[in-house]
């Protein structure tokens, strides 16, 4: 199906420099309206651009006569490298799936503050695995932006993330117990229990994050019994 896609292109008819300039493009082209759309955060765009600038040296070759399959070969095996590489960075986060979480502690908030735990779960999950992921900021400091814990609250006066913590935490970010809660009060501040998609995208700007949280605090719930 893919092959007579591309037939139907004229991509046979390229030659093999065009089609390494063809997906260099396409990857510039793919990178700049994911990053329009808000569907990508910087890191991964910065990714993107990466493996075009590393698909310079095979349009080089291309340009000096190497085979039109080996260059492909060679593209694709880059590609997929970059991709585990991206993922085990926590640059590029695998496909949510409802994997066991903090059911305990996400659901302790619930009673005062009225938040599902579930939602609770899905944002820990989206933003840090539930505090697994070890990237900057998650389990110690702060990251690029200034956000800290599993929950990933803004700690840091004047950054991109702002200082959430400051107003809505109590102790420490990185310690799960004192997150959570701290979460479900900017939620709740954010208008969450009557209008909890204007509360996610408050806590995380990008439409494409609320529709992840949602999806996945369903699947928690679903698996988890509903209620806790």
């Amino acid at each position: 199906m893919i092959a007579g896609f591309l037939d139907l292109l004229g991509w046979g008819q390229l030659t093999a420099a065009e089609q390494a300039g063809a997906l260099g493009g396409a990857c510039l082209g793919l990178a700049a309206w994911l990053l329009a759309r808000g569907r990508v955060r910087r890191q991964e765009t910065a990714m993107i651009l990466a493996a075009w600038l590393l698909s310079l040296p095979f349009r080089l070759l291309a340009a000096l006569g190497l085979r039109r399959s080996l260059i492909l070969a060679c593209l694709f095996v880059l590609a997929v490298t970059a991709y585990g590489a991206a993922e085990d960075l926590g640059l590029i986060d695998p496909p949510a799936q409802a994997a066991p979480a903090p059911k305990p502690a996400a659901g302790q908030p619930r009673a005062r503050y009225r938040i599902p735990w579930s939602v609770l779960a899905a944002i820990g999950k989206v933003e840090s695995d539930h505090g697994r992921v070890r990237l900057p900021g998650v389990r110690s400091g702060s990251n690029w932006a200034g956000a800290c814990g599993p929950m990933q609250l803004g700690c840091v006066p004047g950054s991109n993330a702002g200082n959430a913590w400051a107003r809505y935490g109590r102790g420490r970010p990185h310690n799960p117990a004192q997150a959570i809660p701290a979460a479900a009060r900017y939620l709740v501040d954010h208008g969450a229990r009557h209008h909890l998609d204007q509360a996610l995208y408050a806590y995380n700007h990008s439409w494409a994050y609320v529709t992840r949280v949602k999806q996945l605090a369903r699947r928690y719930a679903t698996r988890g019994g509903g209620r806790r």
